[in-house]
């Protein structure tokens, strides 16, 4: 996978509240665990296509979310696991982050229902 999604031009594009773009960055890095979690993305396409530095300072300095924050830097450092620990334990370990990153996008998805 080539092409690098922007999260600035995607979320304003949305027009929405600052709510309804924490929604849809919310479902977006949804849609991009899913892909990882069935093998369709590597870490290393992720951290490409999706957690590069400039949607994670896009999501920092515009959304000014920590749970949104948080997650991005979970996405970094996907590929790191692959580098640092044993293949089993690698495995083991990134699935656990794509968990508590699912967790943290569906907290997410739940505070902003209330508000929108």
């Amino acid at each position: 996978m080539n092409p690098t999604l922007s999260l600035k031009t995607l979320l304003a594009a949305s027009g929405g509240t600052s709510a309804q773009q924490l929604v849809l960055f919310a479902l977006l890095t949804l849609g991009m665990l899913e892909s990882l979690a069935n093998g369709v993305l590597s870490a290393t396409d992720a951290l490409r296509v999706f957690f590069h530095a400039e949607n994670c300072l896009f999501v920092r300095k515009q959304l000014r979310d920590k749970t949104a924050d948080a997650i991005m830097s979970h996405g970094v450092q996907l590929p790191d696991l692959f580098e640092v620990l044993p293949l089993t334990e690698a495995h083991r370990e990134f699935q656990r982050e794509l968990a508590v990153m699912r967790s943290l996008c569906l907290k997410l998805l739940e505070e902003k229902q209330l508000v929108a």
